[in-house]
């Protein structure tokens, strides 16, 4: 009997000892080996950037010249005035504009450089003077009887960063210098969203967060005309000849790409990277066949049938497989001898003085006509020597629109200086700069709570060190960002949003994110279920019969008492 006794003891102990080690051992070991890897995300910070506040602050300097303010009001300058406007765009994004007027007269200097015969040479002469920051603004009052502007123009804009105001008839000597900065206030306010931002540049750069309203949409036309902001952008020039045994055709692609195009890209360059690339395409057909006006002896192609060209064209054409970039496309076409001339025409049936046409965020084609190059006995195949300047100026204003260049009309009374050799005035970079800022700032939030959302629900996917690393660079970044765009520093708030873009979508399209690469909880169960049943049935039943027995005893033990 007491050997019985000691192998039933031997046989719990045993039991409870086996359970133990599972409990206290194995659970807490599977757990930790079966867990789920998830690096710690900033996710209160995430939080803060979903309710964007943006504040765009910009530097105005309003320099008056000899002529246009009395001793008196002389007295009252230097002064600093500060504006702001607020605007709700949506419920999570909110934009503060912040304007910082300084006043001031001109020095001697300054006096003689706006005594040039001209307001171009005398924009050149300020240059040299100072050269004014990126994103800010300088504007020079000048007297009524100032000959550097024509009489119908009130405002000039030149190349740099700098604008001469010329100062109303109505302002007679005698008045206060705040009634004279009250009249000037519309007027600078008006040369602000011309060189600086405006509220529809700003609105259109936060198409991926927020949601247009119809009106808004016909606003930003220009804006949607454009390429999204990149890293990186590809450029193909590809020259068109589907008639190769008549007409044997040459440009000077490399010495026109330097000549024009290589000063606008060295300009652009704090924006985005560029790589051009050329080719040569033969037998390369538009795939739609012109019509024949009898009245006009030419060739035509309605503006219906410009949509149809892009298909055919873009299968010759190829594509930079090993880049992601978005790829610009600028094509060359030189109709055959049974097709020449042929001329583009606009929804009003006229012809395209320019005969190239361009599709939004994709290209541009330029038809070029060699049939007056030669006569009828002209002995084929004619060699041909493509008028690059001409070509290139068509290419330049296409890219100009395709890369967020506006070219919007000025208020009366403006006149806006012709571009420079480089295509685009300093200006001009500013406010594309503004633009693909506020984009920037706007796809990376976008970016970054989607994915944090994306986490949230998912509780399954593997967050490694790396993804928490890029994903805390990019809200450092943004950050970063916006608080540059607070403080007015454009070119800083600039290449920081393009950190946080860059590293907002390293970490939204790494592999290691992939759902599929785990199980789901069913297929967890079919999988451990075999494993650890076998094993659990035996210490659960053991566990069952060594509390049964333990109250049979108490039973007998309260039996023995009574």
């Amino acid at each position: 009997l007491a050997l019985k006794l000691n192998v039933l003891k031997r046989g719990q102990l045993a039991a409870l000892s086996i359970a133990a080690v599972v409990i206290i051992v194995g659970v807490p070991l599977w757990w930790r080996t079966t867990e789920t890897y998830r690096a710690w995300l900033p996710v209160n910070q995430i939080n803060e950037l979903a309710n964007l506040q943006l504040q765009l602050s910009a530097d105005v300097e309003v320099v008056f010249a000899r002529g246009t303010v009395t001793p008196e009001q002389q007295k009252k300058v230097p002064l600093t005035q500060t504006q702001d406007e607020e605007h709700t765009v949506d419920e999570d994004t909110a934009l503060r504009y912040r304007y910082e007027t300084k006043y001031r007269t001109a020095t001697i200097m300054e006096e003689d450089a706006l005594n040039q015969p001209t307001a171009a040479e005398a924009d050149l002469s300020l240059h040299t003077l100072s050269e004014s920051p990126c994103g800010s603004l300088v504007v020079y009052v000048i007297p009524e009887s100032s000959t550097l502007l024509p009489e119908d123009v009130d405002v000039y804009i030149g190349q740099r960063r700098t604008a001469l105001l010329r100062i109303g008839a109505q302002m007679r000597v005698g008045r206060t210098l705040e009634q004279l900065l009250a009249h000037l206030e519309p007027r600078i306010k008006q040369v602000l969203q011309v060189m600086s931002f405006s509220h529809t540049d700003i609105t259109a750069a936060l198409s991926d967060r927020v949601r247009l309203s119809p009106g808004n949409k016909e606003s930003i036309a220009d804006s949607m005309r454009a390429f999204k902001s990149s890293p990186g952008y590809e450029i193909t020039f590809s020259l068109l000849n589907p008639d190769p045994k008549s007409h044997r055709v040459h440009w000077d692609i490399e010495g026109a790409v330097q000549t024009y195009i290589q000063p606008l890209l060295t300009k652009l360059a704090p924006l985005a990277n560029f790589s051009i690339d050329s080719q040569t395409l033969y037998y390369a057909m538009l795939g739609v066949n012109p019509r024949y006006d009898s009245s006009r002896s030419a060739y035509t192609l309605n503006s219906d049938s410009l949509a149809h060209v892009i298909n055919p064209v873009e299968a010759r054409l190829g594509s930079n497989a090993a880049s992601s970039n978005p790829v610009l496309n600028f094509l060359l076409y030189v109709p055959d001898a049974h097709h020449s001339p042929l001329h583009i025409h606009d929804h009003k049936k006229q012809e395209v003085l320019s005969n190239a046409f361009h599709s939004p965020r994709w290209g541009g084609i330029m038809v070029y006509n060699v049939n007056g190059f030669y006569g009828p006995e002209a002995v084929f195949p004619v060699d041909i020597n493509i008028n690059m300047a001409k070509v290139m100026g068509v290419f330049l204003a296409q890219l100009r629109l395709l890369l967020g260049v506006q070219s919007s009309a000025p208020p009366p009374g403006f006149l806006v200086a012709p571009c420079s050799s480089t295509g685009l005035a300093d200006w001009e970079l500013d406010r594309l700069m503004w633009s693909r800022t506020v984009e920037n700032v706007a796809t990376a939030t976008t970016t970054i709570t989607s994915l944090a959302q994306l986490l949230d629900q998912i509780g399954n996917i593997v967050i490694n060190d790396n993804i928490a690393q890029q994903v805390s660079s990019a809200v450092t970044s943004l950050q970063l960002a916006v608080a540059e765009l607070e403080a007015g520093n454009l070119g800083f708030a600039l290449q920081y949003s393009k950190e946080a873009i860059l590293a907002s979508e390293r970490a939204f399209f790494d592999p290691s994110l992939l759902h599929l690469l785990y199980f789901p909880d069913d297929q967890k169960f079919a999988i451990y279920i075999p494993l650890f049943l076998p094993m659990c049935v035996p210490i659960l039943l053991s566990l069952l019969k060594i509390v049964s027995e333990a109250r049979q005893k108490r039973r007998e033990r309260q039996a023995k008492k009574d």
